[in-house]
């Protein structure tokens, strides 16, 4: 996965401290009901699309760049699903990070399902019946992306008053 040139300058400054980043996701559902996918080449493993919100990004335009990048489907926005804070974790180098991620539905408008960029190994449409693994976080905004609830999910406890 190729690394944001923010995020290069600021680890010049910060070095291996936690970073706080945006991620988000992408829950592209065909009118089959079937979900897009990719392999990532960092792990092996099936994810939604994804990507990291570049500083002054919009998220919605940034997670239409995200899944053409990864997919060569260009997409549209449906509606806001889950809002989600990951657990910090570190990458092989030491670097720490944290993640905010919004996860979006997303409606395919065109282009055929294809790896597009080198972060992807393979990309590819799910039933959802059939879907490989994926954490239950992914589960859970697929679920929600496919309800007829408008509200996103919120995965954190409400602030005390």
């Amino acid at each position: 996965m190729t690394t944001p040139k923010f995020i290069l300058d600021l680890r010049e400054k910060i070095g291996h401290d936690l970073l706080w980043l945006t991620g988000i996701s992408g829950i592209v559902l065909d009118d089959a009901e079937r979900i897009l996918l990719v392999r990532r080449a960092d792990t092996g493993l099936w994810s939604l699309p994804a990507g990291i919100l570049e500083p002054g990004e919009h998220p919605a335009v940034a997670m239409l760049r995200e899944i053409h990048e990864e997919t060569g489907v260009e997409a549209e926005i449906e509606r806001l699903v889950s809002i989600d804070v990951l657990p910090p974790g570190s990458y092989p180098n030491g670097d720490q990070v944290q993640f905010l991620d919004l996860t979006f539905r997303c409606s395919p408008l065109r282009g055929e399902a294809r790896v597009n960029d080198d972060e992807s190994l393979e990309v590819a449409w799910f039933d959802l019946t059939g879907l490989p693994p994926l954490p239950d976080r992914q589960l859970a905004s697929i679920a929600n992306a496919r309800s007829a609830d408008p509200l996103p999910l919120y995965t954190g406890r409400p602030l005390a008053n």
